[in-house]
C-alpha cells in the first residue's frame, strides 16, 4: 500500500533523508520512530505531497506521489503534529467543509461526518468553535479530519500529543481498530504507545534507514538473550560472592555487582536484600539454575524474572549506540 524506493531529500548541502526503502502492506499498522531531527517529518511530508524529494520513488494505493499527487491526496487522511484547523469554524461545520474538499459524496457527507466525530469522542462538541477547544480536543478534531474520507491509507505524526491519559486510551483503540480497515504509518515519541497497536517498526537515525522489522525480531537481535532479575537475602558481606556464583553459571554474561547491597527490606537477622541483574547470552534461559546456585549456598529467594528489553531500550542502542 505505501511503497517508498531510495527516498532522498536534500536542503543544499544538507540531507534530510539519506535513500532510505520500506514498505507498509494493506492492513499493517507501522511505527515509524527516530529522535528529533531524525528526517520522520520529511518523510512524511513527501509520502502526503506536501514537500517535493530530491530523487527516489514513492507510490501510495497504487498512484505515484510525484506524477499523480491529486489521487495519491485522495487515498491518504493525514494527521500533522500540529493540526491545522480553522479556529473561526465549529466542529461539524469544519469537518463538513473538509468532507466537501476532499469530495466526498453529498449523499454520503452527513454519514461520514458522524462516524468521524463519534469515533474520535468530538460529537458533544459539534457545536463548539475549534478556537475554544483544548489542544487536546483540537487533536482529535485534525484526527476526524483525517477519517471524515475513509480514506484507505492513514499517517498520523503524534496523534496522541496533548492528550489526557483517557483520550489517549482512546485514540489508541481507535488506531487499533483502524488497523483492520486502513494501512496506518504512526509516528510517535510515545513508545509503549507503538507497542500495545502496532504490528511492525521502522526506525531512522539522521535521515538514514536504522532497522525495519516486526517488535519481536528487533528484540531478539538488538538485545541477544536479554537479562534475569534476581532479588535475594545474602549475609552481610556476601553480595560479591553470590554475584561470582552467579556469573558462574552457564549461559550468564555478566552479573551487575552492588557495590554494596540494595536493601529493598529487612529479614529477620538484619540480612539484606540484595538485587542482581544478570544479562544472559542469546538463546540462554538461566532462571533455573540460579535459583539452584541461590538455594545451594543458602541465600533465600524472594524473586527471579526474565526482563526483555523495552522498546526504549532497543530504541535507544539502535539511535545512540549505547549497548547499556
Amino acid at each position: 500500500m505505501i511503497q517508498v524506493e531510495q527516498l532522498t531529500k536534500r536542503y543544499g548541502p544538507t540531507v534530510a533523508v539519506d535513500g532510505i526503502s520500506f514498505q507498509v502492506e494493506q492492513g499493517e499498522i507501522v511505527g515509524f520512530l527516530g529522535p528529533n531531527g531524525a528526517g520522520k517529518t520529511t518523510t512524511m511530508r513527501i509520502l502526503t505531497c506536501f514537500l517535493p524529494a530530491t530523487s527516489g520513488r514513492v507510490t501510495i494505493a497504487g498512484h505515484e506521489v510525484f506524477s499523480d499527487s491529486l489521487e495519491v491526496r485522495r487515498n491518504i487522511g493525514y494527521l500533522p503534529e500540529s493540526a491545522p484547523l480553522y479556529p473561526e469554524m465549529r466542529v461539524r461545520e469544519y469537518l463538513a467543509y473538509r468532507a466537501r474538499i476532499k469530495e466526498v459524496p453529498g449523499r454520503e457527507r452527513r454519514m461520514r461526518v458522524e462516524y468521524a466525530m463519534d469515533r474520535c469522542g468530538v460529537a458533544e462538541a459539534e457545536r463548539t468553535l475549534i478556537g475554544s477547544l483544548s489542544k487536546g480536543y483540537r487533536q482529535r478534531v485534525g484526527l476526524a479530519d483525517a477519517l471524515v474520507s475513509d480514506p484507505p491509507v492513514l499517517i498520523l505524526d503524534e496523534p496522541t500529543i496533548g492528550l489526557d491519559p483517557n483520550q489517549v486510551r482512546l485514540v489508541r483503540d481507535l488506531i487499533r481498530d483502524l488497523g483492520q480497515k486502513h494501512t496506518v504509518l504512526l509516528s510517535t515519541h510515545i513508545l509503549p504507545e507503538v507497542e500495545m497497536v502496532c504490528g511492525r517498526v521502522i526506525i531512522i537515525q539522521s535521515g538514514k534507514l536504522v532497522f525495519q522489522d516486526t517488535l519481536a525480531n528487533i528484540a531478539r537481535q538488538s538485545s541477544g538473550g536479554g537479562k534475569v532479575v534476581v532479588e535475594a537475602r545474602v549475609g552481610p558481606g556476601e553480595a560479591e560472592k553470590a554475584a561470582a556464583v552467579l556469573e558462574a553459571a552457564p549461559g550468564v554474561l555478566r552479573v551487575l555487582r552492588p557495590a554494596s547491597p540494595v536493601e529493598t527490606g529487612r529479614a529477620e537477622g538484619g540480612s539484606p536484600w540484595a538485587v542482581f541483574e544478570i544479562d544472559v547470552m542469546p538463546g540462554a534461559d538461566v532462571r533455573e539454575e540460579v535459583g539452584r546456585r541461590m538455594v545451594r549456598n543458602g541465600w533465600a529467594l524472594r524473586e527471579l524474572r526474565k526482563e526483555q528489553p523495552s522498546l526504549e531500550d532497543i530504541f535507544v542502542r539502535l539511535t545512540t549506540g549505547d549497548s547499556h
